[in-house]
């Protein structure tokens, strides 16, 4: 990952990315990723799928009220992020925008975690989402096969749990689906 610090970055800058690079504006620098790797997303992948239910109308075999897409790009105030999966409410956002970028908050984001971007995952975008209002946050790590599941309140990510393994798991917002976190490292 390389960042640009002798300028504040717009969201101009992110017309000059390659398509084998991920671009994203977080406090002002421009910070260019590689691709995500195949486990990566593997998780990404199987973890949409498993989310599905939510994205599909009630009685459609679905659980409704989301919609959720991978890799959305967000422009929030100055920065430009792009999460590995992020859903809004259906109510906070009843069609879906025709445009390149979201500009209304998520009500969720998944960060998949690889070495190249895990602390830009956890110190900075962590903390733009909790500035721009994201009610839930997940970071999915394929490398020791964990989940954990934090909350905003009053501004701060409060941590529900970290999961491990196999295990199968109800974590906000989505605990009307039991999730088999098996399924996310399946080879």
């Amino acid at each position: 990952m390389t960042r640009d610090k002798s300028r504040e970055a717009s969201f101009e800058d992110l017309e000059g990315i390659p398509p084998h690079r991920v671009g994203e504006i977080v406090d002002g620098e421009l910070y260019v990723s590689p691709r995500p790797a195949v486990l990566h997303a593997r998780a990404k992948g199987q973890l949409f799928h498993a989310l599905e239910p939510f994205d599909k109308p009630p009685g459609t075999r679905g659980l409704g009220g989301w919609v959720i897409l991978i890799e959305p790009e967000l422009h929030l105030g100055k920065d430009a992020l792009v999460p590995d999966l992020a859903g809004w409410r259906r109510e906070r956002l009843p069609k879906i925008p025709d445009e390149a970028a979201f500009t209304i908050a998520p009500d969720w984001v998944c960060e998949v975690l690889s070495p190249s971007t895990e602390g830009l995952d956890r110190a900075r975008k962590m903390g733009a989402y909790a500035r721009e209002g994201v009610k839930h946050l997940w970071l999915v790590d394929p490398r020791p096969q964990m989940l954990e599941a934090y909350r905003l309140q009053e501004g701060r990510w409060v941590h529900l749990g970290a999961y491990l393994g196999d295990t199968s798991v109800r974590a906000e917002p989505f605990e009307a689906l039991e999730l088999k976190l098996g399924l996310l490292w399946e080879r």
